[in-house]
């Protein structure tokens, strides 16, 4: 058990669905050739998820004495695990996932493409080493990261089997996934910012340049209340043009009670949110927020086919 809180399974699962339900909720149901076979699919997801695994690992090394702080009952490394068997959990981590990149980089004839899991191993280092401390650029790197694992799925599986006679179908697919990351973009970028407010002490006394140390706990609860209008606003605007507009009501009535409903509700405690268990109910709604935000891929495909 100790070593699956270390790489923090719940999210490492989280993860995994979600790139399984974008292509078995949503390519697989769009009558096109996609270039990875089931079994290289699931490798892609493996390799995503140990990358990732990998990332959480080193941040935890260099988390020990902030998380002694902040969180003190479920500290992992330098208590249950050494920092060196944790190092070494860490490499290879890295190097499976990056082989497996490898691989497939060359299964689609694009081995430059094996750079791409390079550099997200690499980003997730320079997180943990650097980036977190500096204001801001930590927020929007692990932002950054998480859209990346959805658009991988559309550079490995529709760029490579995309030719002249179904561009126009290949691209509209990609823009659908890239709305998906620009989504999951804004929600973890404004969680990671609710995160460093929830940890704002362990992180004072580490150096931390956070926003919640920098403008204080209040300001900040007032900047998140100002960034959830963002995606309020836009799953606003997409229920009405795209979803109303088409008639795809059991997709508005799911994306109303289990997406724009939860936003509208932590836009309000947002407002108010002082303590450590105000701001981490807020991270755990945004979580779910992004799960369900997801999840609607499947919904709204669902309702194309029923409407059909």
């Amino acid at each position: 058990m100790k070593y699956l809180q270390l790489i923090r399974y719940q999210n490492l699962l989280m993860l995994a669905l979600m790139q399984l339900v974008f292509r078995y909720g949503f390519l697989n149901q769009q009558n096109c050739y996609l270039a990875l076979a089931d079994w290289q699919y699931l490798l892609l997801v493996l390799s995503t998820v140990l990358i990732a695994a990998a990332g959480y690992v080193i941040n935890d090394i260099f988390d020990q004495e902030t998380d002694s702080i902040n969180r003190p009952n479920s500290q992992i490394v330098g208590k249950l695990i050494t920092e060196s068997k944790a190092y070494n959990i860490y490499v290879a981590l890295n190097i499976l996932g990056v082989s497996i990149g490898f691989y497939l980089s060359n299964v689609i004839e694009k081995p430059s493409f094996a750079t791409i899991f390079i550099f997200i191993a690499a980003c997730l280092y320079f997180y943990a080493t650097t980036l977190k401390k500096v204001l801001l650029l930590g927020n929007l790197m692990v932002a950054f990261v998480l859209a990346l694992s959805v658009l991988i799925i559309g550079v490995f599986d529709l760029y490579p089997a995309t030719h002249e006679g179904n561009q126009d179908q290949m691209r509209m697919l990609f823009g659908i996934l890239t709305d998906y990351a620009f989504f999951a973009f804004l929600i973890n970028f404004i969680r990671e910012i609710v995160k460093d407010a929830e940890d704002v002490k362990g992180d004072y006394n580490q150096g931390m340049q956070t926003l919640p140390i920098l403008l204080g706990v209040g300001r900040t609860s007032k900047v998140v209340f100002g960034l959830l209008l963002v995606p309020i606003g836009i799953v606003f605007w997409y229920v009405n043009s795209y979803l109303m507009f088409n008639d795809l009501y059991f997709a508005v009535l799911f994306l109303l009670f289990l997406v724009l409903s939860p936003l509208l509700y932590c836009l309000v405690k947002s407002w108010t949110a002082k303590s450590t268990a105000d701001f981490r109910h807020l991270s755990l709604l945004l979580k779910w927020i992004l799960f369900f935000g997801i999840l609607s891929i499947v919904v709204i495909n669902y309702n194309i086919k029923q409407n059909a």
